[in-house]
């Protein structure tokens, strides 16, 4: 074999490395290496990270898990595993006979039927897992837990999350009526080193122990935000960042009267003519309130938006946000929506091009009946959005189209049941520049709990999604609002072309 075959083989072999699973084009098929499109194929691996779920001795947690069909081959598996606690002497070293005691929970053995796990211990950990093969794609983990009294009592709902290096919380609290942890959970192998940076209305809050947060392999470490500065601030947006290493976060927050939730991660700080989207405000908010900053060098103003089931309308004295650079701005919208579900939009002012971080809490009942939950800015569904915990009553399901003039159809299938029942489709269609809010189709023969998947079709314009959750609780129904990206089911692979001067010697 001569050097320049080898060579060849040799370039393939990289490409092939370095892409995965990259298709190679042949020469003379007329295709331009340079101009090539990448191709979507579904993923092969998905990691996944479930915060410890609560501490109090009057709470119940539901695991569901589930794989839509469709876009997976062959066998698979997936499951979640407990992870060990960082802030004990021996955090990442499990003890042998207790890890070989040890069962998956929630494991997978086929797509397109939801499983569910339970528990109502106080020290349940937090859970890391994984799916791969035909499980993969779109493999996604809700975390429901009811909690019955004391502070933060309620229903607390978080998606379990993927590992990545930076996050943002806008709505955190370190204020004393309120407990917020942010919980940073390390999926890897090797140590993650985290930093927590704090922001208030008059820019960052000095922190005393913040930075160099040493998070384990394969371990979980709480931080309670009132221990990071000595400001007391009601309205904070939390940053954080692995600066080695990678984890899943999630805050956790408790309110003395206004119960608990886990307040997700907003989408990446963004500029631009789309904005922001923050989809799902239930009709009945008695109080809504707007947490934002500007993270980047320079100031943002904002035109602000709600889109009502009839269109999009300005809040009465609220048609711009001007946010200050690195100062948290809280707005009270009051009751914003007027009895209508709808969802709020940011989108930059007239040469505004700052990045801006954002999120709601909304509030429902009053006084002693009052429940709270969040709903941070989202990314749009793209493909395929799933929720994987839908009871059979108390979920509704907000889609929004925020491009005026650009009407997009929805398919939502509602699963199995995760006990018994037959999958059920519908399509809708939201008309642009609007919310649309619907109690989700069912299950034939519904036993158990189901999920749901949300696919737009082609061509029209983007949709954001957010699916809430509400049970009877005393005198207000305790709810939870989960918005709903892209379930990450496809990835993007370089189509790859030849290059001819791998043949050089």
């Amino acid at each position: 074999m001569n050097r320049t075959t080898m060579s060849l083989i040799g370039a393939v072999a990289a490409l092939a490395a370095v892409t995965g699973v990259a298709a190679v084009a042949a020469p003379g098929d007329g295709a331009d290496p340079a101009a090539s499109k990448a191709t979507r194929l579904p993923v092969q691996r998905s990691a996944l990270m479930c915060p410890a779920p609560t501490s109090s001795e009057v709470g119940e947690t539901t695991y569901t898990a589930f794989t839509p069909k469709g876009q997976g081959a062959g066998k698979g598996s997936a499951s979640l595993e407990p992870a060990a606690d960082g802030l004990a002497d021996d955090a990442g070293k499990k003890d042998k006979k207790k890890a070989a005691d040890e069962k998956p929970v929630a494991p997978l053995k086929a797509p397109g039927t939801p499983v569910t796990a339970t528990t109502d211990s106080s020290d349940a950990p937090a859970l890391i897992g994984a799916a791969d093969g035909g499980l993969a794609p779109g493999w996604s983990v809700q975390q429901t837990t009811d909690v019955s009294a004391g502070i933060g009592r309620g229903l607390l709902g978080t998606s379990c999350t993927a590992p990545d290096t930076d996050f943002w919380f806008p709505g955190a609290s370190t204020s004393p009526d309120r407990q917020d942890y942010v919980h940073l959970t390390n999926p890897d192998s090797s140590a993650a080193v985290v930093d927590l940076k704090l922001y208030g209305k008059d820019g960052p809050l000095k922190a005393a122990s913040g930075e160099d947060i040493q998070v384990p392999p394969h371990s979980s470490v709480p931080v309670l935000l009132s221990t990071l500065s000595d400001t007391r601030a009601t309205n904070v947006a939390l940053h954080v960042i692995a600066r080695e290493g990678r984890v899943g976060a999630a805050v956790q927050a408790a309110d003395e009267k206004a119960g608990g939730d886990w307040l997700p991660a907003a989408a990446d700080p963004a500029s631009g003519a789309s904005g922001l989207v923050l989809p799902g405000i239930p009709a009945d908010a008695t109080s809504v309130r707007l947490v934002a900053l500007a993270p980047g060098s320079a100031d943002a103003d904002l035109k602000v938006q709600l889109a009502t089931p009839t269109g999009s309308i300005v809040p009465a004295g609220l048609e711009t946000l001007h946010l200050k650079s690195g100062m948290t701005t809280a707005v009270d919208l009051k009751d914003l929506t007027k009895g209508e579900a709808g969802s709020l939009l940011l989108t930059p002012a007239e040469g505004s091009k700052a990045p801006v971080a954002a999120a709601l809490r909304v509030t429902r009942g009053k006084g002693a009946d009052q429940e709270m939950a969040f709903i941070p800015a989202t990314k749009p569904v793209g493909d395929r959005a799933t929720a994987a915990d839908n009871r059979a009553k108390g979920s509704t399901l907000s889609l929004v189209a925020p491009q005026k003039g650009k009407d997009v159809r929805v398919k939502v299938t509602a699963s199995a049941g995760s006990q018994g029942g037959s999958p059920v489709s519908k399509t809708y269609t939201v008309k642009g520049g609007s919310t649309l809010a619907v109690e989700p189709p069912r299950p034939k023969g519904l036993k158990g709990t189901y999920a749901l998947t949300v696919e737009p079709e082609k061509g029209g314009g983007p949709v954001y999604a957010a699916r809430t959750l509400a049970l009877p609780h005393g005198g207000v129904q305790s709810f939870t609002v989960q918005p709903l990206p892209d379930d990450r089911g496809t990835v993007e692979v370089p189509t790859a072309g030849w290059n001819m001067s791998v043949l050089n010697d």
